[in-house]
């Protein structure tokens, strides 16, 4: 019972992150679940969504092309600065105790479920960048790094701040989101693969289910009205935000 249980959770974090992200926090606690430590849980959580997100984001190739073809992107900085942020993010979370990195998962969320029912609000025929280029870097460097260090919400936090670069199409928002996500989740899985904390049955398990939730999730994203999937990022949001809330406290 325990394996269907992970194995749902990867399909239904597969098919979250697909269209709004948030996938690991099915997989978080299942794993938790599963009787991991909680640091044990994230890194193993990590690396099992990592070919999923692979995998998505090839499904996403035509919506990526055309986000990367935006004047606002400079794709090639955002990229280098997803790397190195994903590996500090991983290098920070291992040096950390448990018990703060668990009391800090519910404001890190809600922080960045705020942000995105903000940008709903603003008006969409505006195109305006709200961000300085300069700006969109820096912010991206905190993104990058809270990407490494946990990840949950990762791709609600993406939509924000693709929110505040001034794009509207969530179609191609998802694109850029999850190419962004993918390489943040590379140099994490790369220093995850020897910090000795990964549980390798139940990742395997996981990212089996993720990869076919993360196709079924990309073919469903590019057909659900936009409104539909920024409504549905805002209610996972507050949801597991409050979920971890009152685990932790």
């Amino acid at each position: 019972m325990q394996f269907l249980v992970v194995v749902l959770a990867g399909f239904g974090a597969g098919f979250i992150n697909a269209l709004a992200g948030g996938g690991s926090f099915l997989t978080f606690p299942s794993l938790i679940a599963a009787g991991l430590p909680a640091i044990d849980a994230n890194a193993t959580s990590t690396i099992a969504l990592f070919p999923a997100q692979v995998a998505t984001t090839f499904a996403y190739r035509s919506g990526l092309k055309k986000s990367l073809e935006d004047p606002r992107i400079d794709g090639k900085m955002l990229a280098i600065i997803s790397l190195v942020g994903g590996f500090l993010g991983a290098v920070l979370l291992l040096a950390t105790p448990e018990q703060f990195f668990e009391r800090a998962v519910p404001f890190l969320l809600l922080g960045a479920t705020l942000v995105f029912a903000l940008g709903m609000v603003m008006p969409q025929h505006a195109e305006k960048q709200l961000l300085s280029a300069t700006g969109v870097l820096v912010a991206q460097c905190f993104v990058a790094i809270y990407g490494g260090y946990f990840g949950g919400g990762i791709g609600i936090l993406m939509l924000a701040a693709l929110t505040l670069y001034g794009l509207k199409d969530i179609v191609l928002m998802n694109s850029l989101k999850m190419l962004l996500a993918t390489l943040m989740n590379a140099t994490a899985t790369g220093v995850f693969l020897f910090s000795g904390r990964i549980h390798w049955l139940e990742a395997i398990i996981l990212s089996a289910g993720s990869i076919a939730g993360g196709f079924a999730g990309a073919h469903a994203g590019s057909r659900i009205p936009p409104l539909y999937v920024r409504l549905f990022v805002i209610f996972i949001g507050f949801a597991l935000s409050l979920h971890f809330y009152l685990k932790a406290f």
